[in-house]
């Protein structure tokens, strides 16, 4: 498996990784040049997850999603802003990343993923050495977290990070032992059934929050978005009341994620780091 070539950083700056070399090593910055990831969703906790693997010299990334940015976003998506809303997610990533490292090499997927659909057979899989879910769709979730099993490529699953304050709350664990999390209680019971004994997650430890109703545009924009999901066949992100949410706790959720995802493959790498 192999990012976008050999050589380390033709034209970034000189300079650009070199307080992450003095603290990974040259050795291990390099190695995670040759490293590709996927992001599936870009949301709060994605958007900020494919931003520090970009700042953490991964070579070729990939991204998922079908979502367009809204004026909702503008409170927690890193790459929300004003001259952004109305653009494709995985367009706006894209030029995110490149004014980072223009050698990084960018896989776009602007589409939905659902497992066994046209778009889903169309992802390599088998050529990601780490996938990132930042996904809120539960049926999606599942079904991506059994395909990279099946793939035999790690994965790290992100799991509630709406309704929540304080993002000290949240660690990595092993999914069967959260607590406290609606979204983990959901995929212990779903993912049990289906056989499956382990999965790497971020989740909080903070109890949800009960949110104020929303207001009547926001029920509206959901209306809207049902309908254009019905327009183009496509499932739901969310069929209850969409979760509330703030600048802390999905981009740190997100960070946590990538940090992990960067430790594994320097460790897997087989050279010397830190």
């Amino acid at each position: 498996m192999t990012g976008s070539g050999s050589g380390f950083i033709k034209k970034c700056p000189e300079n650009a990784y070199q307080r992450t070399i003095r603290l990974f090593g040259k050795e291990a910055v390099e190695a995670l040049f040759s490293k590709r990831v996927a992001v599936f969703g870009l949301g709060g906790v994605g958007g900020s997850a494919v931003e520090a693997l970009a700042r953490s010299n991964i070579g070729t990334i990939d991204v998922i999603d079908n979502d367009f940015y809204n004026e909702t976003n503008l409170n927690r998506q890193c790459m929300a802003l004003i001259p952004n809303l109305g653009r494709r997610k995985t367009d706006v990533c894209e030029e995110r990343i490149h004014d980072i490292n223009p050698e990084i090499r960018v896989m776009k997927h602007p589409v939905f993923y659902l497992p066994g659909s046209e778009e889903a057979n169309g992802l390599e899989f088998q050529n990601y050495d780490y996938i990132l879910d930042a996904i809120d769709t539960v049926s999606a979730k599942i079904g991506l977290i059994l395909e990279a099993q099946k793939a035999q490529v790690p994965i790290i699953s992100c799991m509630g990070a709406g309704n929540k304050m304080d993002p000290s709350k949240l660690q990595t664990c092993d999914l069967f032992e959260t607590s406290m999390d609606p979204l983990a209680r959901i995929m212990r019971r779903e993912l049990r059934k289906r056989g499956v004994q382990h999965l790497k997650v971020v989740y909080s430890t903070e109890p949800s929050m009960k949110p104020l109703p929303e207001k009547r545009e926001e029920v509206n924009e959901r209306s809207a978005e049902k309908e254009e999901s019905e327009k183009r066949n496509l499932p739901l992100r969310r069929q209850k009341d969409t979760p509330a949410s703030c600048a802390f706790v999905p981009p740190a959720a997100g960070l946590l994620a990538a940090s992990v995802v960067v430790r594994e493959l320097m460790k897997s790498s087989e050279v010397q780091w830190g």
